[in-house]
């Protein structure tokens, strides 16, 4: 990336750490907010140490962005509580709050397009058959590691972690949750592939 294309990575970080600034006043459950933004900060530390030797283009760091501003609007107010999501449970006459499902998608689908861009790039994946299974698994393998690390908090935090697991009563939450990351990572692969070649080929 050109020097003079900074100003994006500079304009998404500075959005994404308003967001979770904001995140972080007055949260539902301070534990719970802490579990949820985890990810995105992590994500910011590796994504700032590895930028010199291996920028992400400009789609890859958009997309992430805006994940990590899923999961700091969830830790904020709780996945089962997110405002948003209580109206299209009223609107649509549903029994839980889906902004979990929206969070579980987008858990798919970015992970899909970013690892799509380090397996190219980085690793010279190119087998069109190769890939898509290896994206996919990758996709499903981050999503269900996700689930483990939510029934660890379980068994340390007891009934402290029932805001993190946010099940809302739903005993197959957990295979929901990978199920919704598959279709994420699917919907990736057949909406931008093509797309994703042609940046990685431009940088």
């Amino acid at each position: 990336m050109k020097p003079s294309d900074n100003h994006l990575p500079i304009g998404l970080l500075s959005t994404v750490l308003a967001v979770l600034v904001w995140s972080g006043i007055g949260p539902h459950e301070r534990g719970t907010w802490a579990l949820e933004v985890a990810p995105a900060i992590a994500g910011i530390a590796v994504i700032a140490a590895k930028w010199r030797t291996f920028p992400l283009t400009p789609l890859v760091l958009t997309l992430i962005a805006l994940f990590m501003c899923i999961l700091a609007v969830g830790g904020h107010y709780t996945y089962a509580r997110v405002p948003v999501g209580d109206w299209l449970r009223d609107a649509l006459g549903h029994s839980r709050n889906h902004y979990d499902r929206f969070g579980h998608f987008a858990q798919g689908f970015v992970p899909a397009i970013a690892a799509h861009e380090l397996l190219i790039r980085k690793f010279n994946v190119r087998h069109r058959r190769l890939l898509p299974f290896l994206l996919i698994s990758i996709c499903l393998g981050f999503s269900a590691f996700y689930e483990i690390i939510e029934w660890w908090s379980a068994v340390a935090m007891g009934q402290g972690a029932d805001n993190f697991l946010g099940t809302q009563g739903d005993i197959w939450d957990t295979l929901s949750d990978m199920f919704f990351a598959l279709v994420g990572a699917i919907t990736a692969l057949l909406m931008l592939t093509r797309w994703r070649d042609l940046k990685i080929r431009e940088m």
